[in-house]
């Protein structure tokens, strides 16, 4: 059967303005993506988790641009589509919610007409019933008071209605696909359970495959079917998330792993990764990890460890998991 999605080896670049800089920040990954599962993307700042959605929208900053691979949607290539295409695809049948839903608001519309704007443009509905439809819309985000909400501006609601207002807006449409980038950032702890139980209702109720971006591992283990952990622009380390918590291939994703605070023994002293992330436009020779890596060998700082099948839809880039 033919996936929802499909990444294979795509790499994406930044290049400066006179082209004497150039940053891999996506270096040929691939994974494929069913309809109704989720997987969450992991890592440290810096490493290509936001690029990659960005790279699968096609909705990349002006100097980042796809070097090479291939992205398919239904077995659609979208690297292929024009730019029109493109807009008829996202927040029909790709849709995103943003790291900052300020940033991704515009102060000067009400909350109706930002939430019926998908509906006015993809399915043509009147203003009477996008916003009758955008009332409907947050109610289901669990709102209160959508009659009166609708007629506010972004300035007007707190962060928790507004990261709900752009939830709202991403499945206006009911898109196959949600990409969710970094959703309870801004979110306190009491909220974060809420939205992630929303995220999850409306998964459930719509069918949607869902990529979560996160640095929590704990959301990971409580939302995602499958983990990918990325490390300096590369996928080092992907599969289903019980059996990667229980049996981490990489150094990297068992460090990431081993950070994580444990509350049952409070004498335990808390692990730390050696060192900073690498400068993507000076890689060091070999693997990307190997000078903060604590089983280091002389392999990994030649060569550039290939994809190696760990287990039955796990893979892992490290000489340590051939073994």
């Amino acid at each position: 059967m033919t996936p929802l999605l499909e990444i294979d080896r795509l790499t994406t670049r930044y290049v400066s303005a006179r082209g004497a800089r150039v940053v891999e920040a996506v270096s040929d990954i691939s994974f494929r993506l069913e309809a109704g599962e989720t997987l969450g993307i992991v890592g440290e700042s810096g490493s290509g988790k936001t690029t990659l959605a960005l790279s699968i929208m096609r909705l990349l900053p002006p100097g980042a641009r796809i070097a090479a691979g291939a992205v398919r949607f239904e077995g659609e290539d979208l690297l292929a589509k024009s730019d029109g295409e493109m807009r008829r695809l996202r927040g029909k049948r790709i849709a995103m919610i943003l790291q900052d839903p300020m940033a991704s608001l515009n102060p000067l519309f009400t909350v109706g007409d930002q939430v019926g704007e998908s509906l006015r443009v993809h399915e043509g509905a009147s203003r009477r019933t996008a916003w009758t439809r955008a009332r409907e819309l947050l109610t289901a985000v669990k709102i209160p008071a959508p009659e009166a909400r609708v007629r506010e501006y972004p300035h007007q609601l707190s962060g928790g209605m507004r990261q709900r207002i752009v939830g709202a807006i991403a499945i206006s449409c009911e898109p196959r696909l949600l990409i969710a980038d970094e959703p309870t950032t801004s979110l306190d702890v009491t909220i974060q359970a809420q939205y992630l139980n929303l995220l999850r209702d409306l998964q459930r109720e719509h069918g949607l495959a869902l990529i979560f971006i996160t640095h929590n591992l704990g959301i990971v283990a409580r939302m995602c079917d499958r983990v990918a952990v990325m490390y300096a622009g590369r996928l080092v380390e992907i599969g289903p998330v019980r059996r990667i918590f229980d049996a981490p291939a990489h150094p990297y994703t068992r460090a990431l792993l081993e950070s994580i605070p444990r509350l049952a023994d409070a004498r335990a002293r808390l692990t730390a990764i050696d060192g900073q992330p690498p400068d993507l436009a000076a890689l060091p020779v070999g693997c990307a990890f190997h000078p903060r890596c604590p089983k280091v060998e002389d392999r990994c700082r030649r060569e550039v460890p290939t994809d190696i099948a760990v287990a039955e839809d796990h893979r892992a880039r490290c000489w340590l998991a051939a073994r």
